[in-house]
């Protein structure tokens, strides 16, 4: 499918600005004096190298080598693109580095090599392989493929993958040992079809025969038909899986088969060919962007099939990512000399395992999931589980031990699984997370400013991302025009202009009701209806209406300007006494929120403890479980000053009213954040051993002050502010927020109505 114009320019744009590429190399010493220098390098380094040279071993003490990875490619294989070569691959190996970096924190240089022959290649890899702890071979053309990988394995000591084959492999596997279980059938005597003859689906028909299927029992087909033994131009692999049973079709290979594995491309299974499978089907239909039977269709034409796709809109997607960082992660942890089939075995079992392990909360909230459970929907972790990181690369380690092929023997488990947790506190997951939920129930976001065009952007790329229904509220004739610019194109979009003639009946309605809201408040009819042609007061009455499911504005307006109207209009929730605003920082130690960042300047302790009570519900709206301290310049009644007083106060207010509640204080802000430091020095606290990600300050300057700065210094997302305790979903932006921003509170908004329609929906 073409790109548009707009798509075009995007997605340069994202790999040209703020400046060219994806990842960047950072120190990870100190180098602020000659000292560190002199360490670093010249005369100190001289001592690390000759100890390396005394004890090769040693070069994972001193260097990165061991949480290091070659992304590897001659470009011959691209995605969909073919051979492209290596200049023009590089945007997808630099792609591959950022998924090892963000989901299990491995560094990754990615190397594209102007080489086809597969023995100078294989030289190439060679010579330049002791700079790396292991090595992700990516997108060589096949057959060449097979030979470079196994030359590589054979001759280097170090874990070697080429994650075309093996990563589908390892996951489809898994998800193969579930649906089996499912089915009520045994491996060794279902037959397997296969549509695509490529690397992936070699290495995938191999796994699913070391699990104990029946090479007999698979048939495979390329572009010219079942692969038939004797058949002329097949490759080693190939010839591996060629049958001498005879086929006239695909078609003709389903009747009575009981699993269907697709590599290939989009429409081959038609909903016949499906009813001709056996009972309780298995249809891995893994062509992307369109699967070989459309899911719909087979879920419609057959209630008891069990169904995976590479889709993400869809259950059960067979995702690489599930595999590969956390491959590599084990192997690199125990410095294996390669990745062997034990340890791709132990891989399979685990996430099989963790299907079947009740899943977390967050996990739930993020995919908007009542309760994940295994069964025919959820056969395989979701790629957002953060779990992954704790359970594969242990069970890969312990294989790799097991079997031989580890230099690094690890003793602790459980404390290596708390530091493959801690791995992960310095990712920004939880704005997929948010982008993944908003999308799972689409609600109609109304955009009071849209006629500024980097509001529009933001409409427009959640429009296209399918986050949110927009509504766009401004001049309806500067809205068209720079739509026109954007390349922004729908018929489905509204447009409102609060001032047209056209708006005149909404208008009057709004009026009306804002008049019998407020006339006792001193507003006439004739005012309601002026107040109704300013924007904001527009776009609070179509959600108190319920003609918008929340709103947004603030880009080029005043906060206080912005939130008088919502307050007037749409008001606070049943029970709350002052609304509050929290934000979260996405930091190097995770998510963290700061409340009250932008609306009470100096709350009482009272206030302040249902500003915590507030903000620990918004928390556990991003599907995190909320540790709150209550900050201060004292700890624990150190201090006898009001300001510190009514922090104490809070907290026992809290305790008292809301146990439920994991928050302490006061706090200093080091204590908070530094679990080590708290437990030595208070382990008295309700905190003891847990990550706060909750921050109370006792007034407006300290948490608005906090969240600037970090946000300045500090180079991941910030969402917010994020208003809390109105009776329907209204949010304000920053003035001047960037795109980015906007979008991320456009899926905030989009949350918060999903969570209050269903709190609504309980009572």
């Amino acid at each position: 499918m073409a790109a548009s114009k707009k798509q075009h320019k995007e997605a340069l744009d994202y790999h040209e600005f703020p400046k060219p590429g994806k990842i960047k190399v950072v120190p990870t010493k100190k180098y602020a004096s000659q000292h560190d220098l002199g360490l670093a390098y010249s005369p100190g380094v001289a001592i690390p190298c000759q100890e390396i040279e005394k004890d090769k071993q040693k070069v994972y003490n001193y260097t990165n080598k061991g949480n290091l990875v070659g992304v590897i490619s001659n470009g011959t294989a691209v995605l969909g693109l073919g051979n492209i070569g290596p200049e023009a691959s590089k945007p997808v190996m630099e792609g591959k580095a950022l998924l090892f970096k963000i989901f299990a924190d491995i560094d990754v240089f990615d190397i594209e090599i102007d080489e086809e022959d597969p023995q100078k290649f294989i030289e190439t890899v060679k010579n330049i392989a002791p700079t790396f702890g292991g090595i992700n071979l990516e997108d060589i053309k096949a057959p060449e493929a097979f030979e470079i990988e196994e030359r590589l394995k054979a001759e280097l000591d170090i874990p070697i993958m080429h994650d075309d084959q093996h990563g589908t492999a390892i996951i489809s596997a898994a998800a193969l040992l579930n649906a089996l279980e499912l089915a009520d059938k045994k491996i060794d005597k279902v037959k397997i079809v296969v549509s695509g003859a490529g690397s992936a689906a070699i290495a995938c028909a191999k796994l699913y025969v070391l699990l104990g299927a029946k090479k007999e029992n698979i048939v495979m087909f390329n572009s010219k038909g079942a692969l038939k033994k004797g058949q002329e131009g097949l490759s080693a692999g190939q010839k591996e899986f060629a049958t001498e049973k005879s086929y006239d079709s695909l078609a003709d290979a389903m009747k009575g088969s009981d699993v269907f594995l697709g590599l290939s491309i989009g429409g081959l299974v038609s909903a016949k060919m499906l009813k001709s499978m056996n009972d309780n089907p298995i249809v891995f239909a893994m062509a992307n962007p369109d699967p070989e039977i459309d899911y719909d269709l087979a879920i419609k034409t057959r209630d008891d099939v069990i169904m995976a796709t590479g889709r993400s809109d869809f259950p059960n997607q067979v995702n690489n990512v599930l595999g590969f960082p956390f491959i590599f992660r084990g192997a690199l942890d125990v410095e294996a000399t390669k990745i062997n089939e034990e340890m791709k075995m132990a891989a399979v079992k685990a996430l099989a395992e963790l299907a079947k392990k009740p899943v977390p909360e967050q996990v739930n909230i993020a995919y908007c999931e009542t309760k994940l459970q295994f069964g025919r929907d959820y056969i395989i972790p979701k790629p957002f589980d953060p779990r992954l990181i704790g359970e594969i690369p242990p069970a890969v380690a312990k294989a790799a031990i097991e079997s031989g092929v580890a230099r690094n023997k690890i003793t602790n488990w459980d404390a290596y699984k708390s530091e493959l947790l801690e791995r992960m506190g310095n990712e920004d997951k939880i704005t997929r997370l948010l982008m993944s939920r908003a999308k799972s129930n689409l609600k109609k976001i109304v955009y009071a400013e849209a006629d500024h065009i980097d509001v529009l952007k933001a409409a427009q790329q959640v429009y296209e991302d399918k986050i949110a229904i927009p509504i766009l509220l401004g001049r309806r004739e500067i809205i068209l025009e720079l739509m026109e610019e954007l390349d922004f194109e729908s018929e489905y979009i509204t447009i409102i202009d609060p001032k047209s003639d056209e708006q005149l009946p909404d208008l009057k309605k709004y009026a009306k009701t804002l008049w019998e809201k407020r006339q006792r408040k001193g507003i006439t009819l004739y005012e309601a209806e002026k107040l109704m042609r300013e924007r904001n007061y527009f776009a609070a009455m179509m959600v108190v209406e319920n003609d918008a499911d929340a709103m947004l504005s603030g880009y080029s307006r005043s906060y206080p300007k912005v939130l008088k109207p919502i307050l007037e209009i749409i008001g606070k929730e049943k029970g709350v006494s002052k609304i509050a605003a929290t934000n979260l920082m996405n930091t190097a130690k995770g998510p963290i929120f700061i409340s009250d960042t932008s609306i009470n300047i100096n709350p009482d302790a009272i206030e302040l403890a249902r500003i915590a009570q507030m903000t620990a519900y918004t928390v556990k709206m991003f599907g995190i479980v909320p540790n709150v301290a209550m900050v201060s310049y004292s700890n624990f009644g150190s201090s006898n000053h009001p300001s510190a007083k009514k922090i104490n106060d809070a907290v026992n207010y809290l305790h008292e009213n809301y146990p439920e509640i994991h928050v302490d204080g006061e706090l200093q802000v080091d204590f908070a954040l530094n679990r080590k430091l708290r437990h030595n020095k208070f382990p008295f606290s309700k905190l003891k051993d847990k990550r706060v990600n909750t921050l109370i300050y006792p007034n407006l300057d300290a948490a608005n002050g906090t969240y600037k700065l970090l946000k300045e210094l500090n180079t991941a997302d910030s969402i917010g502010p994020i208003l809390m305790g109105l009776d329907k979903p209204a949010h304000v932006f920053q003035l001047g927020a960037s795109v980015e921003e906007m979008i991320n509170m456009s899926a905030v908004a989009a949350i918060d109505a999903q969570q209050k329609a269903k709190r609504k929906r309980k009572k």
